[in-house]
């Protein structure tokens, strides 16, 4: 764990009345402690991850929010926070993901804990061990604080057995909390402890025979060899079932704290009658809507559908994704490439309200003085977002990189250098930041999908005469002067609306039905270098060869 700074007093004051979802979440917490520290030292916030895939999207999201509500819980309280992220890899493996190598092989291992399934790369000693490493890898990159758990250790080295023991002498307690919720058939079949075969080393969903809570073991019947085989439920001999093994984790270590995905409403309700079975009180919690990928599926490890965390932050920096996770949680989102501009520059609109925010300027005229931790970049950085650098949007860096095919974001770099003489690499961090980024979303995602238009008699009419207005400007006209031009140029020639004469210009020039604001994209990429781009078209000239 690491050691936060501390607390300081303009923060507690703001953190008392601040309304964003985070010190909601937090204040719930404190309402559950009642103001005092738990007997264990800490107040304890879990987020679960099943290392059968991948590491995706949804699984930084339910991290990075986790740690928001401990970032506002810390404004408002001493008393001292943990963060477990606990892998459940002694899951059996069920079935084999569709976006790894050497499935052949994975197919002889169904069944069996994941942390004794070979890993399919060939880096790690399992395939639990390797997707850990990858989870960790990944939260690490973004400087969560955390600590790591696993399930194969805590079963193995008899962590759980005390709560398993527990769980055994309220067996038949627990098994009809779940049966209710069971078909007739899973019904006849159900036991909420797991034997891993002793011969094989499988997970094994099949009935229970007899429980002996004196004894601590269960026994079952083995199909293939004909007898009944008895072990412990103790030093990782059985795992439990599912929402069992939910509840039970969340009494032995003393969660206070854990989100759920909305589809696992129902699961987060049984397992909370369990823990009361067992004697304890489930943790606070929240439901937050899933993420959907472009057709408008649920993302999945398996299937690797979605956005992924490596394409978004090749795209596009950290900060976006985390703003993107944190804005209206209980609202379900589409997460595909598309999303990401956007998302972009409403960081750096937010990173710039927040600086007047902080500095006591009301962003509207007459407006009544914000509370600087209602800001989500308040949220995103802990409380110390960097300076804002009012320079481009990444919008209108995307469209530059399109238009100059750049490869490189020194390219760029020679066209900001004349919009902002004062602006460098060194002295605009973040806008050399997204230049680079621009050039990698131009590179993934918007060259491959350019698709340029000859334009008709009347469009050409319109560039003719576009051209002849951008010459008659001043070399340094601003970007606003220009607008007004490129307005009334389109007044000046038959098209249905004036969004139709910008769609028009995007399709010719930029070879994409969507584009930025012309004015200020001019005056970025350049009065001449325009009207030369145009004249280009009006010769015939095809520019998607230049791409």
């Amino acid at each position: 764990m690491t050691t936060p700074a501390p607390v300081t007093p303009q923060e507690r004051e703001f953190a008392q009345i601040a309304r964003a979802w985070p010190f909601e979440e937090a204040r719930r917490l404190i309402e559950r402690t009642g103001g005092k520290t738990p007997d264990k030292g800490y107040v304890l916030l879990e987020t679960g991850y099943g290392p059968s895939g991948l590491p995706h999207i949804g699984t930084f999201g339910e991290v990075v929010r986790t740690t928001q509500v401990r970032q506002a819980f810390r404004r408002l309280s001493d008393i001292p926070t943990r963060m477990f992220c606990f892998s459940d890899d002694m899951d059996g493996l069920r079935k084999v993901p569709d976006n790894v190598p050497n499935q052949d092989m994975l197919k002889q291992f169904l069944g069996k804990p994941l942390t004794i399934v070979p890993d399919p790369f060939g880096t790690h000693e399992s395939f639990g061990h390797h997707n850990n490493a990858r989870l960790r890898a990944f939260l690490d990159g973004f400087g969560f604080d955390y600590e790591f758990q696993s399930a194969t250790d805590w079963y193995k080295s008899g962590r759980f057995d005390v709560t398993l023991r527990r769980m055994l002498e309220h067996y038949e307690a627990v098994k009809n909390v779940i049966l209710p919720t069971l078909g007739p058939e899973r019904r006849a079949t159900y036991s909420p402890f797991l034997p891993v075969c002793p011969r094989t080393g499988a997970v094994l969903q099949v009935p229970i025979v007899r429980h002996d809570v004196t004894a601590g073991t269960v026994e079952y019947k083995d199909e293939a060899i004909g007898k009944l085989v008895e072990v412990p439920v103790t030093g990782g001999h059985c795992k439990m079932q599912w929402k069992a093994d939910w509840a039970m984790r969340w009494v032995a270590l003393g969660i206070d704290y854990e989100m759920a995905g909305k589809d696992l409403i129902d699961s987060v309700k049984l397992s909370g009658q369990i823990a009361r079975v067992l004697g304890a009180r489930p943790p606070e919690g929240f439901n937050y809507e899933l993420f959907l990928d472009e057709k408008g599926e649920k993302i999945s490890k398996s299937k690797g559908n979605g956005l992924t965390v490596e394409q978004w932050l090749t795209c596009a920096p950290p900060e976006s994704l985390a703003l993107y996770m944190h804005q209206q949680p209980r609202r379900a989102k589409r997460l595909f490439f598309d999303v990401i501009p956007r998302a972009v520059d409403e960081y750096l609109g937010l990173l710039e309200k927040y600086q007047a925010e902080s500095a006591g300027t009301p962003v509207k005229a007459n407006a009544p003085p914000a509370n600087p931790l209602d800001n989500p970049v308040w949220h995103l950085h802990d409380g110390k977002p960097p300076a804002a650098e009012t320079h481009l949007s990444f919008g209108i860096l995307l469209n530059l990189a399109s238009v100059c095919h750049a490869e490189d974001k020194a390219v760029l770099w020679g066209f900001i250098a004349r919009y902002a003489p004062n602006a460098t690499p060194a002295t605009a961090p973040i806008l050399d930041r997204l230049a680079g980024h621009a050039v990698a979303y131009y590179r993934d995602i918007v060259k491959p999908a350019k698709r340029y238009r000859a334009p008709s008699e009347m469009e050409r009419a319109a560039l003719d005469d576009l051209v002849r207005t951008l010459e008659s400007l001043p070399a340094d006209a601003e970007g606003d002067a220009i607008q007004t031009e490129v307005f009334e140029v389109g007044k000046r020639h038959a098209f249905a609306d004036l969004r139709a004469w910008f769609k028009s210009l995007y399709e010719i020039l930029l070879g994409q039905d969507q584009g930025p604001r012309m004015g200020s994209f001019i005056k970025l990429y350049g009065r001449d270098e325009t009207v030369r781009l145009i004249r280009r078209v009006l010769a015939g000239e095809d520019l998607a060869s230049a791409s």
